[in-house]
């Protein structure tokens, strides 16, 4: 129902995430510092950017101790931590769309790093707005399949408030409306399900494919180190992995 899948692209990617948890922790951690001070508030259900970080923190695993402390650290007077957000936009390899989201106290740092690793591995840094036009925000919640009925976890999904559902080989993707996405991640979860990932993303209307091995060789690497720098939040690419 939903067009081609952003699982497709988040598979390719999840084995090296999990070898990465404690970096994937520390990414959401300040995220979520940055989210209680902008929403003024600790308590998700008076933050609404809060209550979408937390949902991505539980579907990453990250203990409950760890979100309370997050929150508790990010409230504390003392608290001195400045990131702002900064979006990046250019071209990989053949054309290819790139969204990098970054949360930092240096742009810099960054900027650099960023303009650096595109021009290396065979794309170039555009202006903002270049390619954003051409991805959608969405909610993306995936659900393993194992013994679960289509039907009924289509149904739940659908009475949560989910946008759209569709069943793939190995798994059910739920998307959601970015204001809709805590509500209907937290009734789902209500509902006893688990979620492999779950956030608010940026989806690309249509996917390019390489053909080059140099092309697909560079653009691993470029969304390789890209996320591995500790200012990268996301990257988004419309690079068809299959």
């Amino acid at each position: 129902m939903s067009g081609h899948s952003k699982w497709h692209n988040i598979q390719k990617t999840k084995g090296a995430a999990d070898a990465k948890r404690s970096q994937i922790f520390t990414k959401i951690a300040k995220e979520m510092i940055v989210a209680v001070k902008t929403g003024g508030s600790g308590d998700p259900a008076n933050n609404s950017r809060l209550a979408t970080v937390i949902a991505k923190a539980k579907a990453a695993n990250m203990p409950n101790d760890n979100i309370k402390r997050t929150i508790d650290r990010a409230l504390g007077s003392g608290n001195s931590d400045a990131y702002e957000n900064v979006t990046y936009e250019g071209y990989g390899p053949s054309g290819v769309a790139v969204i990098v989201e970054a949360l930092t106290d240096n742009r810099n740092r960054t900027a650099p790093m960023v303009r650096h690793l595109f021009d290396k591995y065979g794309g170039n840094l555009g202006a903002t707005g270049c390619v954003s036009w051409s991805f959608d925000q969405k909610g993306v919640i995936v659900i393993e399949k194992e013994d679960l009925d289509e039907d009924t976890v289509m149904m739940d999904a659908l009475d949560a408030g989910a946008a759209d559902f569709e069943a793939q080989e190995e798994v059910f993707e739920v998307t959601t409306t970015p204001d809709d996405f805590a509500a209907v991640l937290s009734a789902l979860e209500d509902k006893g399900y688990s979620f492999l990932s779950a956030e608010v993303a940026m989806v690309p209307q249509n996917y390019v494919k390489l053909e080059s091995e140099e092309d697909i060789k560079n653009m691993e690497k470029l969304i390789e180190l890209l996320e591995d720098d500790d200012d990268v939040q996301n990257v988004y690419h419309n690079w068809d992995q299959d």
